[in-house]
């Protein structure tokens, strides 16, 4: 507990972030994509999908996300069957209703709809109440020359370091 000098009020300290785990990460839509702004949503999963996600069993490398009939999915994401669940399994890459509020998936639907941009999920993950949620990123597709003109500065960035390091 946290006592604020002055004000005569109690706060709660932060909870830690021990229960928050990184499930699965698409590590290359940062090179692919240009992320104009990410959003969290929720995820609506049945249970068996539930475990196959603790056990670290989920893909969205291959995965998009899409504003269809009002609502956001997530459409390609592979979370595999859990392997103890023998009747009542899911399908390994159906649809999933992603959680959002109103507010925001009217300016997700306007962003890809007016603008160009596409929804590239970036990371899924439980949260440190261990909720399972999915990071989304507004993006804009990088051409040829951006990715050339991105691996180069990233190549100096690294060879700067390396003679810093070695100098200093």
């Amino acid at each position: 507990m946290v006592v604020l000098v002055g004000t005569g009020r109690v706060m709660a300290e932060k909870p830690t972030q021990k229960n928050f785990r990184v499930v699965a990460e698409n590590r290359r839509a940062r090179f692919d994509f240009m992320i104009m702004d990410e959003i969290e949503c929720g995820m609506v999963l049945v249970g068996s999908e539930v475990k196959s996600l603790r056990a670290g069993q989920a893909s969205i490398v291959e995965s998009y996300a899409a504003v269809e009939d009002g609502e956001l999915w997530l459409i390609n994401g592979s979370i595999s069957p859990y392997s103890k669940s023998s009747a009542f399994n899911h399908d390994d890459r159906r649809k999933r209703k992603l959680l959002v509020r109103q507010r925001e998936l009217a300016k997700l639907w306007s962003a890809t709809k007016r603008e160009g941009f596409t929804l590239v999920p970036m990371r899924l993950f439980f949260n440190h109440k261990g909720i399972a949620k999915l990071k989304i990123g507004i993006a804009r597709g990088r051409k040829r020359v951006d990715k050339r003109q991105l691996q180069r500065r990233r190549d100096w960035q690294r060879e700067q370091a390396r003679l810093l390091r070695e100098r200093g």
